[in-house]
């Protein structure tokens, strides 16, 4: 089962993409730095980080995105993994990361490519339960910023992550045996196997866009509350925001504002900045609170 979004809806995310677009051309980054998630395509149990820096990574070629390795600076990479540990954050270091389309659909639709431009990614985990308090994030954030300054570089930072929604990803607790054993091993599935697990997910799609699931509705109101929050600059106000509130109010992936909120984080360590554009839309169709925002610093 598939659905297509309302007449217009495309039309309007694509003009959201085109002014990003325009946003990053007149910008002309020399490095992205780009928080992530992952949906155990590239970080299993067998030693889940809370964050991982990536000295090297290579995408998995999910979801019709290009497989292949991302040209990573690597030296910015290890700078920034200093910067962070000694803010008294700790982080993981990775010269192999394995990345999802949490990494490369941003990459692909904002640049052009997932190889345009050097980059570091940065995996924040928002879906492998037990999740770090918020307020780490808005630390890990505000230290990945500091680092990018020292960089002398023009560096454009991204956060890539769904709004409000509960997409079926599996969850650990209560997982079947086969399932949870993937969980935590992990492996590169073939694919076919790559083939029917994202058919699963299109199909749920497809049902709860019909009003045929019970999987959790989308939140604009949330949504378009934590758009505030991040415009604001006032970043303090998330620290207070408990885990399990994230997963009642907007369901489990929603902790994927996780990235938004390093990168936003990130950004305002360099002192105020002021959001140029920003779209938002309530989309069942693709089971999520869909948003897209540009922010430039005043300093």
């Amino acid at each position: 089962m598939q659905a297509e979004p309302a007449t217009g809806v495309t039309a309007r995310v694509e003009a959201a993409f085109d002014r990003a677009r325009a946003f990053v051309r007149d910008y002309d980054p020399e490095l992205v730095i780009l928080f992530g998630p992952d949906h155990y395509n590239g970080f299993f149990y067998d030693m889940m980080p809370p964050f991982c820096i990536g000295a090297a990574a290579e995408s998995v070629g999910d979801y019709g995105m290009p497989k292949g390795p991302l040209p990573v600076d690597a030296d910015a990479a290890r700078s920034l993994a200093r910067e962070v540990l000694a803010a008294g954050v700790d982080i993981a270091i990775s010269e192999r990361m394995q990345v999802d389309h949490g990494f490369t659909q941003p990459l692909e639709l904002l640049l052009g490519a997932i190889d345009r431009l050097p980059v570091v990614p940065v995996f924040i985990n928002c879906v492998a339960e037990p999740l770090s308090p918020v307020a780490r994030i808005r630390l890990l954030g505000e230290a990945i910023g500091r680092g990018a300054a020292a960089l002398d570089k023009r560096v454009l930072l991204m956060g890539s992550g769904g709004l409000s929604h509960d997409p079926p990803v599996p969850q650990f607790a209560g997982a079947p045996p086969a399932v949870a054993e993937r969980l935590i091993a992990g492996r590169n599935p073939t694919a076919e196997e790559r083939a029917v697990r994202e058919a699963r997910v299109v199909d749920a799609v497809g049902a709860f866009a019909a009003g045929m699931s019970d999987l959790m509705p989308l939140n604009p109101e949330w949504d378009t509350a934590l758009l505030d929050v991040l415009a604001s600059g006032d970043l303090e106000r998330i620290d207070a925001w408990p885990n399990d509130w994230f997963v009642e109010q907007a369901g489990h992936s929603s902790h994927e504002v996780r990235t938004w909120i390093a990168a936003y984080a990130a950004l305002g360590a360099a002192g105020r900045y002021e959001v140029e554009t920003s779209f938002y839309e309530a989309i069942p169709e693709w089971i999520a609170g869909f948003g897209l925002t540009t922010a430039r610093s005043l300093t």
